[in-house]
């Protein structure tokens, strides 16, 4: 019984990309480990940008560091 978490930033992942995901994700344990997708449980998490950090920075300052070049 396999269980996926997806965790990604709120910044407008549509019900639809989040579809497309929950499908992708199960249909990769059923080609790979040969699970039953009826027992396959994806979890999509949706976490605000200040409660993210990435490199000992929140995103919004990491992505601005990347843009400068750094």
């Amino acid at each position: 019984m396999p269980y996926v978490n997806i965790k990604v930033t709120r910044e407008g992942v549509t019900p639809e990309q989040k579809a497309r995901l929950i499908a992708g994700v199960t249909n990769v344990l059923v080609d790979v480990l040969n699970k039953s997708p009826a027992t396959t449980f994806v979890v999509i998490d949706e976490v605000a940008l200040e409660d993210w950090g990435i490199g000992g920075v929140p995103v919004t300052e990491f992505r601005r560091q990347q843009a400068a070049g750094g």
